[in-house]
């Protein structure tokens, strides 16, 4: 009998001891997007027990749920406490299994968790709302119409030699003003400004956005090379555009005068430019701290 007890309590032991052993939840943290030809990122959260697991070397190896594409394997790097990312280039979207081999101090645990690889609706997110190519190609608009406004511009002002090197130097800044990333800095910029002025509790009318919309459409139709450009993209869609721009150009603005405003009460003594020098840095500096609060995503 004794013999027994002794034997069953070695049993309990065991099974304790097997018990014991990491017990590890896998979350996906973010979309997984399917690009053509693009590597897609993959994020996760490993937690034991709801806490962060830091240090696991960390693999995974995807398979189409529904169809056979072969096996698509991922190594992961950890970004911070519990957070591992990887990059995989996936053969198509939709559903995945992803078996999962998670290794620290000898312990090896595996796991199958599924996801789903969708097509993105954009380019890029800011707090889950997307920026769309359409949102570039309109952007990319309102850069060629200041573009083509300022060669008639400088046409009118200047002639000989100086004309040339102003229309040498615009046309330069044409590729500029049609590269994506800065098209997407100029995108997350306003909009990132107008959450923060609708967070401060800021509005915009439509009486002041219709007053705005206003004034720059008496600008456009000073410069025939303009209103071709707006023509050839559809007027009725430029404005119905423009209107929701300047909603947030609105928005933006009442932030700068908030700064504005400050920068005075702060610097009492101070001149024009220094105030405007001032205000400039530090609406800046709310910029990046509001763009650095956001969750951005470009794909």
């Amino acid at each position: 009998m004794k013999r027994m007890i002794i034997a069953l309590l070695l049993v309990a032991a065991v099974l304790a001891g097997c018990s014991s052993g990491p017990n590890y939840n896998i979350k996906i943290t973010q979309e997984v997007y399917f690009q053509q030809d693009k590597s897609s990122t993959i994020e996760i959260k490993v937690t034991d027990g709801g806490k962060a697991v830091k240090g696991l070397t960390v693999t995974a190896e995807l398979t189409m749920a529904n169809m056979d594409h072969g096996t698509s394997e991922v190594a992961f790097k950890e970004a911070s406490d519990g957070i591992y990312s990887g990059e995989v280039q996936l053969p198509m979207s939709g559903k995945y299994e992803a078996a999962f081999t998670l290794e620290k101090d000898g312990n090896k645990v595996e796991k199958v968790i599924e996801l789903n690889a969708e097509k993105p609706k954009g380019v890029a997110t800011i707090n889950g709302k997307w920026i769309t190519s359409d949102d570039l190609a309109f952007y990319k608009l309102i850069n060629q119409l200041q573009l083509e406004i300022n060669r008639e511009a400088a046409k009118k002002k200047f002639s000989g030699k100086q004309l040339e090197e102003e229309l040498a130097y615009l046309d330069s800044q044409e590729k500029l003003a049609e590269e994506e990333n800065q098209l997407l800095t100029q995108i997350i910029r306003l909009r990132s400004m107008a959450m923060l002025a609708d967070e401060k509790g800021h509005k915009a009318s439509d009486a002041e956005v219709e007053q705005a919309v206003a004034r720059v459409r008496g600008q456009y139709e000073e410069f025939s090379s303009a209103m071709k450009l707006i023509a050839l993209y559809g007027e009725d869609q430029f404005w119905a555009e423009e209107k929701e721009q300047y909603k947030m150009i609105v928005l933006s603005i009442k932030v700068q005068e908030d700064v504005m405003a400050q920068v005075k009460k702060e610097n009492p003594k101070a001149g024009e430019q220094e105030v405007l020098y001032l205000a400039q840095q530090k609406y800046e500096d709310l910029l990046v701290s509001q763009v650095n609060s956001l969750k951005i995503e470009i794909l």
